[in-house]
């Protein structure tokens, strides 16, 4: 059961939803209904006596036209349909339900002025597993226009909707801009992706300890004093859950290298500030997934409207860059730890750990993989705060394209997923060959795991599942 009350949803209940199809048990807190039915009495107030934007004018550049009259009463309406433009694939089912989620518990927070029937709609659409038809493209960070319009139209029993439906609901002159005016589909791939690159990077931990173990790894670079000496905290979390899956001591002996190779040695050092960003960007989500980001905002307690730029999210996109940029780097070391363990020199076994007649290529291909799911990543990284749009007759003139940044970050989990299994086969493959003793240390656990869906075969085969085995093995890997 989730409880959504506009203060406390958290990341993991948006994940929880978005993963559960068919019925969901959503409860919404009576006074936060209360809450956001007052604020819709104040609203409904203030257009009689002052300009509201979006409810007594247009929207966009048509700030300035006045809505009055027998147009007023349609006026809703209006915004919705010629909003709803949306275009290209469609959404996800599981970003839809994340988005109704997060909407649902933003419009809780009780500054949008919205009527309550809508609300309602919302929460019993989510209830009954409901999905509107919402298409992919039609934001560029500045509020998801396109996609809460098709949303906002399907409640309204003007559009179709993709799996079940609620009856319609009655869309006043003043809920539509209040219903649009949020970057809910944005939120919803972003918490979606963080989770996914949070877990990544989790796992991370375990493949690089059994790279560690295959190529006898010099423990020094994880000692405690090394790291106290520089105590960045993702790095000093990194090494002491390094020291940990490895059963170290905080003073570890000397290894028979006298250094590694930087994809071991520096793994701290470059992981550290991936899950220092990580760790912002998930503070950044909390935040944004109950705010009150609706323009003009309502505010009860002084009774007034505020017109604002909430629906602006330079926080989402920057913080979603920077994760990209970082996870990358982190690739980079995986992509390097897989060509270690290929190398005689670091293994002690044949060349691609081959181990059949003289000429045999083992898991060379796995290099190729790699460095291919690497590229993507490196291109997903690229920032998208360096671009912006001038659009609306020229008043808008400035976007965050949060949008695009999840879509990036979306990418980036698939390409780093898929470079790591690459890693976890071949890690696996080289204790099997060499056959490892791990029964005293942690990540023994993380060896046994993917050992189980591994095929044990090293004849030259394709290795098409073993990616595939190891990919979806990730996942329990993080929780070890």
């Amino acid at each position: 059961m989730v409880k959504v009350d506009g203060r406390t949803l958290r990341c993991g209940d948006v994940v929880a939803v978005a993963s559960t199809e068919g019925v969901l048990d959503v409860e919404v807190e009576p006074g936060a209904l209360a809450a956001a039915g007052r604020a819709w009495e104040l609203a409904e107030e203030l257009s009689t006596r002052r300009v509201v934007y979006g409810r007594t004018t247009g929207v966009g550049a048509n700030k300035d036209d006045t809505v009055a009259g027998e147009h007023s009463t349609d006026h809703g309406l209006r915004l919705l349909r010629s909003h709803a433009g949306g275009s290209g694939e469609l959404m996800p089912d599981g970003q839809v339900r994340a988005m109704m989620l997060i909407r649902l518990n933003q419009l809780l927070a009780a500054r949008s002025g919205i009527g309550t029937g809508l609300i309602e709609a919302l929460a019993s659409a989510l209830r009954a597993g409901a999905l509107p038809v919402v298409h992919r493209l039609g934001a560029i960070g500045t509020g998801d226009l396109a996609p809460l319009a098709e949303t906002g139209l399907a409640l309204a029993g003007e559009r179709p909707w993709r799996h079940g439906g609620v009856s319609p609901v009655a869309v006043q002159a003043g809920d539509a801009l209040a219903f649009m005016s949020s970057n809910a589909a944005t939120l919803a791939e972003a918490v979606l992706a963080t989770l996914e690159l949070d877990t990544l990077t989790k796992a991370s931990h375990a493949v690089t300890a059994l790279t560690y173990v295959a190529l006898d790894g010099n423990p020094e670079a994880y000692a405690t004093a090394v790291h106290e000496a520089r105590p960045h905290a993702g790095q000093i979390a990194c090494a002491a859950d390094l020291r940990r899956l490895l059963g170290m001591e905080s003073t570890p002996a000397p290894g028979r290298r006298i250094q590694d190779p930087f994809g071991l040695r520096a793994f701290p050092q470059v992981q550290g500030p991936a899950l220092d960003a990580l760790h912002h960007l998930r503070n950044v989500l909390a935040i944004e997934i109950n705010a009150g980001t609706e323009n003009p905002m309502i505010c009860v307690p002084e009774g007034d409207a505020y017109h604002h730029a909430h629906f602006h999210t330079a926080y989402v996109s920057s913080a979603l860059d920077q994760a990209r940029a970082t996870v990358h780097q982190v690739a980079e070391l995986s992509a390097a730890r897989l060509g270690d363990l290929v190398e005689p020199d670091f293994t002690g076994l044949r060349p691609f750990l081959a181990d059949g007649p003289a000429g045999s290529s083992g898991v060379m291909i796995l290099e190729y993989v790699a460095h291919d799911a690497l590229t993507e990543l490196r291109q997903a990284a690229l920032p998208v705060t360096l671009g912006s749009a001038v659009v609306s007759r020229g008043l808008e003139d400035h976007a965050s394209f949060s949008t695009q940044a999840a879509r990036a970050t979306t990418a980036a989990c698939r390409a780093y997923r898929q470079l790591l299994a690459c890693e976890l086969v071949a890690a696996v493959r080289a204790l099997r060959m060499r056959r490892a003793d791990l029964v005293d240390i942690p990540v023994r656990a993380a060896f046994d795991q993917a050992g189980a869906v591994l095929d044990p075969s090293t004849a030259d085969r394709p290795l098409t599942e073993d990616i595939a085995a190891a990919a979806t093995v990730l996942d329990s890997l993080a929780l070890i």
